[in-house]
Order: structure tokens, then sequence, then C-alpha cells
């Protein structure tokens, strides 16, 4: 058996998250069963993370052990491609070491959540519409006070298998494209379920001067789901990129 990591990308959409669920079409489930389907067996995948209904995926990585070796994944991977629709790209399989894992050898994730303040039909299956009045130098402003190994209960979906929501937070920005485009970027070695869009709304509350930039420590203090702003809309977050300590 030969361990892999497999590279694929998927529009979140037209699936219940990443993670296989009863009676709900997942990303994992749909690339499991075409891989069972293909190997004659049942094959298992396990993703760098959980990503949320709706919510897309620019690079998710996920491990996996096939009876093959590395000059047949080519022929895997177009066979994959055919099998697993429009919504779901397999990019490529890189053999790793029996003992690599997707999830816990991941040592950071770097999310973006798009906006755009002009009205268009091309960007709203994957940017939420922000008002032209929002104050994006206001948001800046609060997050650069979130970088940090902090506590964010504040920002995390309740009632959760997490052992803890302590994670180190490296960047969180917002950067405009153009006129009417803007992103953030945040990235963490780890994130709790719901962190970004939770993150996102609570930055959008500044940005509408609902509250000031130097609250947002206040926030992260309270422990507190309450405290912070509503959870965005799943559309307009990609999972972006995904760092490990070794090549593949």
């Amino acid at each position: 058996m030969q361990r892999y990591f497999m590279h694929l990308a998927y529009r979140g959409a037209p699936f219940h998250g990443w993670q296989s669920q009863p009676n709900a079409v997942s990303v994992q489930s749909v690339i499991e069963d075409a891989l069972s389907r293909y190997m004659r067996r049942p094959v298992a995948i396990v993703g760098a993370g959980r990503t949320d209904a709706g919510v897309n995926a620019r690079m998710m990585i996920a491990h996996l052990d096939l009876e093959i070796g590395p000059d047949d994944t080519p022929r895997l991977v177009t066979a994959l491609n055919s099998m697993i629709g429009r919504d779901i790209a397999v990019h490529s399989l890189h053999p790793v070491a029996p003992d690599a894992h997707a999830r816990f050898d991941a040592t950071s994730r770097t999310y973006h959540y798009y906006a755009h303040t002009r009205k268009s039909p091309f960007s709203h299956d994957l940017s939420w519409q922000a008002p032209p009045s929002l104050d994006f130098d206001a948001m800046n402003r609060a997050a650069a006070l979130l970088p940090g190994r902090r506590d964010f209960t504040s920002f995390s979906k309740l009632h959760t298998d997490t052992h803890t929501n302590i994670c180190t937070l490296t960047d969180a920005h917002w950067e405009r494209i153009d006129s009417d485009n803007w992103r953030f970027v945040i990235t963490a070695d780890r994130f709790l379920r719901n962190m970004v869009r939770a993150v996102v709304g609570t930055l959008v509350d500044v940005g509408r001067g609902k509250m000031r930039p130097e609250d947002i420590i206040g926030i992260i203090d309270r422990k507190d789901r309450c405290a912070a702003g509503t959870s965005m809309p799943g559309h307009a977050l990609f999972l972006w990129n995904i760092s490990y300590p070794f090549p593949f």
C-alpha cells in the first residue's frame, strides 16, 4: 500500500460540506464513491479540514492509501475526474510517507472571503455583495488586532467536538482587488467551525459603524459567541491554501 496526498478543488454550492454524513451529498462521499468503484474495494480519504455547506476550496488536501504505484496515478486522476462531476476537480496524487496525515501535519491554512460593492451578475455566486458605504479602512484596523495565539471561542460555532478553541492566527487583512472588489485574507494554524465567517461578520459590523475597531479585543476576551457578529454567507468563502512542513 502506498499513501498519497490528493490535491483537489471544489465549488461548495452543490454539497453539504466536505465531510460525509447520512442522507446528504458531501465532497468526501462523492470522491470516496468514485474511488471505491474504480478500485473495486472501499477506499476512505481523510481531508485536511471540514469546510461547511456551500464553502468552496481552491486547494484541499486529502490522504488515502492505494495499491497502485505513482506511475499509475495519472490514469486514476483522469478516471476520477470523469466520474465526480464538474463541481469537483482532482488535480494530482502525490506519494508521501506512510504516516503522513493531511489534517494533523498541516502547519497553516489560509482562507479568502470575497466581497463586491457594485451589483454584478457575474459575482453573486462566489462573492458577497457589500453596501458601497462599508468602511474597509476601519475593518482593516480591526483585523490588525486579530493575529496572535488566542482563545477564539467568540467566533466558534457552539457545541463542537474540539478539545480547545485556541488558535494561532498569523495574518488577517482586507485587500482591494479593483474598484469594486475586495477580499479578506486570514491565515492560522487551525480554524474553528464557522470561525472565518463569524470573524468577517464582526468586521462587517465595524465597517457599518455598529462598533469600533478596538472593540474586537473585548469580543475575543468575552469568549462568547453572542458577542461577535453574524455568520456571513458561505458561498463567498474559499479555502485557499494549506501548508505542510515537507514537500510533496
